[in-house]
């Protein structure tokens, strides 16, 4: 397999010429004399070196090895402490943490592109600080200042890991029905009781603590509450004391993410600490969640881009027939064969503006913080709007991928050695955990664009074609293909939501259509922003391909919004009309 590199220049392209990323850090007061480009340059050179050299080497390995289970312990594969231990000290597990507590402050627009690099490189060993990264900003959004001061420091410097436990054997989706206790004491802490499963980095070797953010019911109540607790218990001053009744059942053996320990959390009498209010702890879990989530798409994305890298290298070096319009060679590389040609294209049509979504996002999830009065109102609507948005399509579509890849090697696609299945078990499970992409759907045309009467999406297409409008190097017909289909999406919400009432099953229905008519269609308007913001580029080449990958886009791939469009207007008779016993 071909050593990982990470496309720098499309990163940096993204950040300066097309949303702008020093104009946004310098109008906000927190990341003014934090971060400027330069400093982002330098932060994506080094992550680049890290990902392909130290990360990536592990990848493989790793998948051969997988995770052990041995005397009540969990180990990680050969070389993922040594690893682990480097990037911490590098202090990557922190990079967008709050500087008060020892995180290096940097802007999400920047870390959805490291965490894209380590996706890319390896993903199994990258969730272990996902995670914590995750459970570090959860704390610090709703946990008192003793938690803060108490916990935060040592999960950004990556001494201690974070875990998410929410689900439990009869509670997945429907977290109501979980049955994990928490008992008040004397001294403002509870006793935990229970067990969840499928527990990502539930626990492993790399750190010397874990802290596991816990969904639990208090007595009497059937709200669910989220609370802090500690593999081993820290005292007063920072040090670790005895265990805490937190142990592992057993890990499960997966499909993919073979070194990523996934773990059954036994809770017994562990002492656990409230974090936000009583009966609130879903509200202080999904501050976690939608930043998980969107890691969860940049998993996609990552996959995308190491795909496109493996099956472009394999195309240009395998011969196999001859190109269409005769040759004088014997054979002649995969890559004059139109179908091959079209897969690769669609692959690096989709990274590309996947690339762009996870900026664009991560830049609304920067304002949502930082800004103030109507900027981080709207931004933290759009960040509702496009979490579910990005988790699900960046994740199917990079599903998508990496079986397109797999086919462009043909039968060397099917065997271990290439390495490339392994990146179709890796990303399979990115459409299922965080939230299956159906409930994201639901999620997006329920919530987010019916909930409100469709006010946020129509904001957010209006500024989309005020800015298709200003742009200066895209035709007229180019952009009568994204505004024409920006009023079919528009009209199609419409639909569903003066229907949603009398048709209950309505949105359910229709919800992955929705999502995925809108992820075509973004996607298209991203292709003629990033055309538009390249054509002056000082790479003609880079410009180029910009332009050329815009066309192909448009004419091969933005038509899937008028099928997802009709499967919406079709509704749900059809669907919901069999009866269940003829299932």
């Amino acid at each position: 397999m071909n050593p990982y590199q990470a496309p720098l220049a499309d990163m940096k392209f993204l950040l300066e010429r097309v949303f702008d990323a020093p104009q946004t850090w310098g109008e906000l007061a927190a990341l003014a004399e934090t971060v400027d480009m330069d400093t982002a340059t330098a932060i994506l050179d080094e992550a680049e070196k890290i990902s392909r050299d130290l990360i990536h080497p592990i990848n493989r390995p790793g998948d051969e090895q997988g995770v052990s289970f041995e005397d009540a312990k969990v180990i990680t594969p050969d070389g993922y402490r040594e690893v682990y231990d480097q990037y911490a000290e590098g202090g990557w597990v922190g990079l967008c943490g709050d500087p008060e507590f020892g995180g290096m402050g940097m802007p999400k627009m920047l870390g959805v592109l490291v965490d894209e690099m380590a996706y890319s490189a390896c993903n199994a060993f990258t969730l272990y600080g996902s995670l914590t990264a995750g459970a570090a900003l959860c704390i610090n959004a709703h946990g008192s200042d003793e938690l803060k001061e108490k916990y935060l420091p040592n999960l950004y410097s990556g001494q201690w890991a974070g875990a998410m436990d929410m689900t439990e054997p009869q509670a997945g989706s429907d977290l109501r029905n979980i049955r994990t206790k928490a008992i008040p004491q004397d001294d403002g802490s509870y006793l935990i009781s229970g067990s969840k499963i499928f527990i990502t980095g539930g626990d492993h070797d790399l750190t010397e603590n874990v802290i596991h953010l816990v969904l639990a019911k208090l007595p009497d109540s059937n709200g669910i509450s989220l609370f802090l607790v500690p593999k081993i218990k820290v005292d007063d001053n920072g040090e670790l004391g005895e265990t805490n009744g937190v142990t592992v059942g057993s890990i499960e053996h997966k499909m993919g993410l073979k070194g990523s320990a996934t773990c059954v959390m036994n809770f017994d009498d562990a002492q656990g600490y409230l974090i936000g209010k009583a009966n609130r702890g879903l509200v202080c879990m999904f501050t976690m969640m939608n930043y998980e989530r969107l890691a969860i798409g940049i998993q996609g994305l990552g996959t995308s881009q190491a795909a496109y890298q493996m099956a472009s290298d394999y195309a240009k070096e395998r011969l196999q027939g001859q190109a269409a319009g005769g040759s004088d060679n014997a054979s002649d590389p995969i890559l004059v064969h139109g179908d091959v040609r079209r897969m690769l294209m669609t692959i690096r049509c989709y990274t590309e503006a996947g690339r762009a979504l996870s900026v664009f996002t991560g830049q609304q999830l920067d304002l949502a913080k930082h800004a103030e009065g109507e900027v981080q109102e709207k931004a933290a609507r759009y960040v509702g709007l496009l979490t579910p948005v990005a988790k699900a399509f960046l994740s199917d579509r990079g599903l998508d991928a990496a079986v397109m890849a797999q086919q462009v090697f043909g039968g060397h696609g099917y065997i271990r050695e290439t390495g490339i299945e392994q990146l179709v078990r890796d990303t399979r499970i990115a459409q299922i955990y965080e939230g299956t992409n159906g409930i994201q759907a639901v999620d997006f045309l329920g919530r987010k664009t019916t909930g409100d009467d469709l006010r946020t999406l129509t904001e957010f297409v209006g500024e989309c074609q005020s800015r298709l409008a200003a742009m200066t190097h895209v035709t007229d017909a180019q952009k009568a293909l994204i505004t024409s289909r920006f009023d079919a999406l528009l009209a199609s919400g419409e639909y569903i939501n003066a229907n949603k009432l009398s048709n209950p099953a309505l949105i359910n229905a229709c919800a992955v259509d929705f999502l995925d008519a809108f992820g075509h269609l973004i996607y298209g308007y991203f292709w003629l922003l990033m055309a538009d913001r390249a054509a002056d580029h000082q790479d003609a080449s880079f410009s180029t391909a910009k332009q050329q990958l815009a066309d192909f886009y448009l004419a091969k791939l933005l038509p899937k919004v008028d099928y997802h469009l009709a499967q919406v207007n079709a509704g749900d008779a059809s669907v919901m009309a069999m009866a269940e016993e003829l299932f």
